[in-house]
């Protein structure tokens, strides 16, 4: 990020080669778009190579920080599809399950691929690991989309409760994560 926020054009292609599928998963995951999914996944790179100074290496990992952007990007993306769709009165129909995403055509680093797997497989050990309404909270903001408001709506709890679930699972995650590496 250093070498980015000197506008390094080499170390953001590495870091773009490094996570653009990470990101596009977790957008697509969001959005069940893939055209969204890569207009987001584009805007996320976009931004970061505007602002790399967004990033502040004392508060935690890139990986975290990364993926907060994009889900928080992607949720911004569901809700003005929303908006769109009711201010227009139609759905934008069905998302294109055949289109093919806009990656880099040069194989993936094989050390950087493992890294990802690793760090994966690390969240999944820690979310299975959480209480399940924590973890069902977790996997409704960040994998769903969903605010904290509708997922208290869901699952028919108050508000105060889905907020604390959701801090203190995010509490849980961070610890477990920091005690494995």
């Amino acid at each position: 990020m250093l070498a980015i926020a000197s506008r390094d054009e080499l170390a953001f292609a590495v870091l773009y080669d490094r996570y653009v599928d990470l990101v596009y998963s977790a957008s697509f995951r969001i959005l069940a778009d893939a055209g969204l999914a890569e207009d987001t996944s584009q805007d996320v790179f976009v931004r970061l190579w505007r602002r790399p100074e967004a990033f502040i290496a004392d508060r935690g990992r890139f990986l975290s920080w990364l993926m907060s952007v994009t889900r928080n990007r992607a949720v911004d993306e569901l809700r003005a599809r929303g908006r769109r769709r009711r201010r227009e009165g139609g759905p934008l129909g069905e998302p294109d399950e055949a289109a093919e995403p806009l990656f880099a055509t040069h194989p993936p680093d094989p050390l950087s691929t493992a890294e990802l797997h690793e760090e994966q497989l690390a969240v999944r050990t820690a979310l299975r690991d959480l209480p399940g309404e924590q973890k069902t909270a977790l996997e409704l903001a960040y994998f769903g989309g969903f605010t904290q408001q509708e997922i208290a709506a869901r699952l028919h709890e108050p508000l105060g409760t889905v907020k604390t679930r959701i801090r203190l699972g995010m509490q849980k995650l961070r610890k477990s994560l920091e005690a494995r590496g």
